[in-house]
């Protein structure tokens, strides 16, 4: 279903516009052009607001608190996240280069397919508009309900669009009384311009358990996968033959002058052979793929079953291979990307660590994060088994919902984290400068290090642009 979803995501796109164009048309009293924008005032939003902002106050002033501690904590991270990624542009062009989407990208529909980016899921049009409600509605009404418990005033409420792109709601608006807004005191500013990011970050949370409750119920386990195949590091003089080539005081220079790319090769070290390069330890040493079972019968994918047996984890994969000796036949039914099913029939081989025991030649890397972004990843994922391949219970409806969900979380957390940037365009611009002027009192300071913040992230971005462009040459 998703692989051949595009006709449908058209067919929706058309319906939408046409939806979108009537919509506008009852209600063209309603319509103002702003700058680029059209903006349709709506006032529900208003009503809502009004009765969620007013009602609730102690509950609001409680929110408002966290609110404010969410946005440094976001703020703080958003300095993380540059300079984490401006290391990586500048030490990692290879890291780069297989990304392939510049680092000044808009959200737009098809992403990972105009760039093939294969570690992210298809954005079709029904997420990209999913997504856009998801992410700005919260985020403005925060403002508004927070904005309203204040005292500020709010002039109106409604959606915005770029007629010159789609005439979809790209965007949700509160707009607010300026003057209000700077007469209020430093710290209810300061809750209203984080409050959006609050929403996201709420949303965020929200949508993680749906897709836990989710993933639980329409997920099933139904094999294991493995990380690699079997390999050694040998010290790269000890090479003495590479694919028939003799090799005479081998150097880290004369190897990888070779460009052995494929791992399919013959390499002979002290008279052991081995079948391809993996990598490089350092300048004197050199990964090499072990001779094993699983590289020589091209064994790819998930493990469904061996001899019959189903293998749903890691620990029934060691289960079932311990039954076996070296020298044993086996039969291993794999499943690739495209739900192709392959057998293989495999000779079992002798442990190299473990004389006597079968051994097929796979690994298994421990499940750990390096840093933060591993940790943090680990942490969204804890409730998925390491190496369980799981399978949908109805393939293409339970993916497409998936992928939805996982789409809605990567853009509330990317909301987030952007808007609260010390940029002058994003709310965490003047959250900078509110800041910097309680701590000081001293408001041209604070005027200064807001405008050479902005500058700064700015002269960032176009760095991040050129060493994007330079990793491709």
């Amino acid at each position: 279903m998703v692989d051949n979803f595009l006709i449908y995501d058209l067919v929706f796109l058309v319906l939408f516009i046409i939806f979108v164009i009537l919509f506008l048309y009852r209600g063209k009293n309603n319509i103002k052009r702003e700058g680029l924008l059209i903006l349709y005032r709506a006032s529900w939003g208003m009503k809502l607001i009004d009765r969620i902002g007013g009602k609730y106050k102690k509950t609001l002033t409680v929110l408002g608190v966290v609110s404010v501690i969410c946005g440094y904590i976001l703020m703080l991270f958003g300095f993380y996240l540059v300079w984490t990624i401006l290391k990586i542009y500048i030490f990692h062009p290879e890291i780069v280069r297989l990304i392939k989407v510049p680092p000044i990208t808009p959200l737009i529909p098809y992403l990972p397919k105009i760039f093939k980016i294969d570690f992210l899921p298809p954005l079709y049009v029904t997420y990209w508009i999913a997504i856009l409600a998801v992410a700005a509605i919260p985020h403005e009404f925060f403002h508004g309900i927070f904005m309203k418990r204040y005292g500020i005033k709010i002039k109106s409420t409604g959606f915005g669009f770029f007629p010159y792109f789609l005439p979809v709601f790209p965007a949700a608006f509160v707009e607010q009384d300026e003057q209000s807004m700077a007469h209020s005191s430093n710290y209810s500013q300061l809750v209203v311009l984080s409050a959006g990011t609050f929403a996201n970050m709420l949303t965020l949370i929200l949508f993680y358990f749906v897709m836990v409750i989710f993933f639980i119920t329409s997920f099933t386990a139904s094999g294991v996968v493995f990380d690699d195949y079997t390999y050694s590091a040998v010290p790269i003089a000890s090479i003495s033959m590479i694919n028939g080539l003799v090799l005479t005081n081998p150097t880290y220079e004369s190897i990888n002058e070779l460009k052995i790319e494929s791992i399919y090769n013959n390499i002979t070290v002290n008279g052991k052979n081995y079948i391809g390069v993996k990598g490089y330890v350092d300048e004197s040493n050199i990964l090499l793929y072990e001779e094993s079972p699983a590289i020589n019968s091209k064994l790819y994918g998930g493990i469904l079953e061996i001899d019959g047996n189903k293998v749903t984890s890691f620990e029934s994969y060691k289960e079932v291979i311990n039954k076996y000796s070296p020298g044993d036949t086996i039969s291993v039914i794999t499943i690739n990307d495209k739900k192709e099913e392959t057998e293989h029939i495999i000779e079992l081989g002798n442990d190299p660590n473990n004389d006597g025991k079968a051994w097929l030649g796979i690994e298994f890397y421990e499940v750990k994060g390096r840093n933060i972004f591993g940790t943090v990843t680990l942490m969204l994922s804890s409730f998925k088994k390491p190496h369980v391949l799981y399978m949908p219970k109805i393939d293409g409806f339970t993916i497409f919902i998936y992928n939805l969900i996982l789409w809605i979380l990567l853009a509330s957390f990317g909301v987030a984290v952007v808007n609260m940037l010390p940029v002058g365009i994003f709310d965490g611009g003047r959250f900078f400068y509110i800041t910097i002027l309680v701590l000081t009192g001293k408001e041209k300071l604070a005027r200064n290090l807001f405008s050479f913040m902005t500058y700064f992230f700015l002269f960032i971005l176009f760095a991040l642009m050129v060493l994007w462009a330079k990793s491709f040459f």
